[in-house]
């Protein structure tokens, strides 16, 4: 079995390779990692598993040319049975370099509903039928890949993202500490935020939200945890906003189930999503959540019962959410993070997924009929 991905940061689709990688490890099967870009972000867990990380060899010129050619040469040599890719550039170098090598088996996961501009669209497009089949991880994502053309409707199989809650759950005193670390006092209501700081998260229009508030006499608190090319530019948003220490910026960190658990409530300002991890393990840490409405977020949010919904790219809406969150009484917080909980105990246990993606696999292998799959009627836009 081969996964590939393309190496660059440990996010949500790279977290879920792993995932799939220790789930098909420990089924018995023998699991390779091919990553295009080197990586120092999951390899040590990787091999902690018995699992290689092989990086291709980049010329300087030429780069997208070097890579399937390396790729190529590497699956000739390793002559797996499937290969599983992981995000945009992988699913490319998957289609390409695995069709030259003669892999029986090719499966492209795409891990949102946006994934750059017309041209990569294209290209995804160009290249589906060198693959057996193309996944991804929610229904409102597998619709509007199909209603762009991106994937034909019967080529397209939902597999939802997995999540053990076990790290994310903290007892009180736990909880308590992490706070006195981070100097946060046991009355003030504290928002945390996670993720790439690029434009996909928006974070200019969460700042705007937060300006908006006006925090108790204990304070309001936004700690933003993730690094990105916007990162100068948000700081320098939330000093002429006014936002002081209200806001904090903590650059990548490796502790975000500490950071939930320290949090009172999630929120997640998005343009676009696939399915965000971060919204799942705030529900594995028992945190209520405020997000947008896109991407999936919608089949892991119930909307007044396990967080709110909000509009894209409304800081008026957002501000509205947020403040009636932390308006909230604390029971109802607590009942919030508890059916959190509980849907992602349901729906996304990192052995169901697992069995889906071996169910998908052994179809695939077998050269039969595809499972029928949960994709809904497309919507008439408006």
């Amino acid at each position: 079995m081969a996964l590939v991905t393309n190496g660059l940061t440990l996010a949500g689709a790279e977290t879920q390779l792993v995932r799939l990688a220790s789930a098909l490890r420990h089924h018995g099967d023998e699991v390779r990692v091919l990553s295009i870009l080197p990586t120092e972000a999951f390899a040590e867990e990787l091999a902690a598993l018995g699992i290689d990380v092989v990086c291709t060899r980049l010329r300087p010129k030429m780069r997208a040319l070097s890579a399937i050619e390396d790729g190529t040469k590497m699956l000739r040599s390793w002559r797996p049975d499937a290969l599983i890719s992981f995000v945009y550039q992988a699913n490319i170098l998957g289609r390409v370099a695995g069709r030259l090598a003669g892999v029986p088996v090719i499966i492209s996961s795409i891990r949102n509903e946006h994934f750059g501009g017309p041209v990569r669209e294209r290209l995804m497009r160009a290249t589906d039928r060198l693959c057996t089949i193309t996944t991804t991880n929610s229904e409102l994502a597998a619709e509007r890949l199909v209603g762009r053309g991106v994937v034909d409707r019967h080529r397209l199989v939902v597999i939802p993202n997995a999540i053990d809650p076990a790290p994310f759950r903290r007892t009180e005193a736990e909880r308590a500490a992490v706070r006195q670390r981070l100097g946060i006092t046991p009355t003030q209501f504290v928002w945390l935020a996670a993720g790439r700081l690029e434009p996909q998260k928006d974070y200019p229009t969460l700042l705007v939200a937060l300006a908006r508030l006006k925090p108790p006499e204990s304070g309001d608190r936004l700690l933003i945890a993730g690094q990105g090319d916007l990162a100068p530019a948000l700081e320098a948003q939330a000093l002429e906003l006014g936002l002081g220490d209200r806001c904090r910026f903590l650059g990548l960190r490796s502790d975000v189930a500490d950071l939930i658990a320290a949090s009172d409530a999630v929120v997640l300002a998005s343009r676009w999503e696939g399915l965000p991890n971060v919204v799942m393990e705030a529900m594995a840490g028992g945190r209520p959540v405020v997000a947008t409405r896109v991407g999936g977020t919608p089949e892991l949010v119930d909307d007044g019962v396990s967080g709110i919904l909000v509009e894209p790219q409304d800081p008026a809406g957002l501000a509205a959410a947020m403040a009636e969150m932390a308006g909230a009484r604390e029971h109802r917080r607590r009942a919030m993070g508890t059916r959190g909980e509980a849907i992602v105990a349901e729906r996304h246990a990192p052995a169901a997924v697992a069995e889906r993606w071996l169910g998908l696999l052994d179809d695939c292998a077998a050269g039969g009929r595809l499972r029928p799959r949960s994709l809904r009627p497309q919507r008439k836009s408006r």
